[in-house]
């Protein structure tokens, strides 16, 4: 059983950064994380893109979509354990690069990269248009949702399943240093082990630090005002 299930969508920085975060307390702890899927595209289904987000937002979300149908054809096939470094070979293209593989216009060369990264066979990307595994990633979608309920975005996070809470976030725009790793950690679990606990929220973020973003280690990105997990036009 592990310890924590984390939902993900491959296409959102800030469920980049959280898994950045849970890898590290992984490293210095044993700490059993089962990977999951929660799909930005599925989850805003009934939004109208061009009137609450940014332009490019529709076709990104739509690769995290694809990105994922690859990564639960992976699972199926080769099982749970390879769907994190799947995850973080998909994380690696997009994000920790100064000139990113674009998800939205380069889905196929980022499959074929991470495959070809994890050692899995190249046939497996034809599953980025495969529209019946939307039906397995549409019920794990689901199945965040019913944990947290729906105005949330990605990550979520389920600690101690099956019948811990689950949380949406942390959100971090920058990744803690090896040794506060565990200690803030501990925070947020003490948090979420508190059955009365409901949310902390702020909606100014800064812009990840990550090198898709110009941020580099040590500084802090422009802030930006997001609502509902995004940066929608209007509310």
């Amino acid at each position: 059983m592990s310890d924590l299930r984390f939902y993900f969508d491959p296409v959102c920085p800030f469920a980049w950064m959280t898994s950045k975060w849970v890898r590290t307390v992984q490293r210095r702890r044993s700490y059993e994380v089962e990977w999951r899927f929660v799909s930005l595209r599925l989850l805003n289904a009934h939004v109208d893109y061009e009137a609450h987000f940014p332009e490019g937002y529709e076709a990104g979300h739509t690769a995290g979509l694809r990105l994922l149908r690859l990564a639960a054809r992976v699972r199926e096939e080769h099982g749970p354990e390879v769907v994190g470094p799947l995850y973080e070979a998909f994380g690696d293209l997009l994000f920790e690069r100064s000139e990113p593989q674009e998800a939205r216009s380069r889905t196929r060369a980022i499959a074929a990269q991470a495959l070809a990264t994890t050692g899995l066979p190249a046939g497996l990307a034809a599953a980025l248009d495969d529209e019946a595994l939307d039906a397995v990633i549409g019920a794990e979608t689901d199945e965040a949702l019913s944990l947290t309920g729906k105005d949330v975005g990605t990550p979520i996070l389920h600690f101690a399943p099956p019948e811990g809470t689950a949380l949406f976030g942390p959100v971090i725009s920058r990744l803690p240093a090896e040794e506060d790793a565990v200690r803030l950690w501990d925070h947020v679990v003490a948090l979420a082990e508190f059955p009365g606990f409901a949310e902390l929220k702020r909606s100014l973020r800064e812009r990840p630090q990550l090198p898709s973003f110009g941020v580099r280690p040590g500084e802090a990105g422009r802030e930006e005002d997001w609502h509902a997990g995004s940066r929608r036009l209007r509310r």
